[in-house]
């Protein structure tokens, strides 16, 4: 029950600096499990995450965590889950001088500590079950 335009991915070739701001919008399709956004630092397949964002409706959380070499690292969850099936939802993934914050609506809901420096950021890739309207980046 993929989204009808996921995986999506869109190229950023200048990676991540302080002040980049990932605007995510979309639609929790009614029978979600989970999707999820991956700041990733190549385009090849098995990449290293320096951001993997995981709303799970079906544990009614959102995940964050990073990929390095092959390997999970530790989950950090966020506060509460602010995405409801059926409704639209407005991520921004921020990135700060500490990490990537994460708000969704007005509500930050979580701020994840770099671990892979931004920089090396080359792709964002949203995928799952979702109904994805646009990503843009500024």
């Amino acid at each position: 029950m993929e989204g009808r335009n996921v995986p999506h991915k869109t190229s950023l070739p200048e990676g991540v600096r302080v002040g980049t701001v990932m605007r995510i919008r979309g639609v929790v399709p009614d029978k979600a499990r989970r999707f999820h956004v991956n700041l990733l630092c190549s385009e090849e397949e098995g990449a290293e995450a320096a951001l993997h964002f995981n709303p799970r409706m079906d544990e009614s959380t959102v995940v964050f965590n990073t990929k390095e070499r092959g390997g999970w690292g530790q989950e950090e969850r966020g506060h509460g889950l602010p995405f409801q099936r059926g409704q639209p939802f407005d991520v921004l993934l921020i990135a700060t001088e500490e990490g990537f914050k994460a708000v969704v609506g007005d509500a930050e809901i979580h701020h994840f500590r770099y671990r892979i420096p931004p920089a090396r950021v080359r792709l964002l890739e949203v995928g799952g079950d979702v109904q994805l309207e646009s990503v843009k980046v500024f």
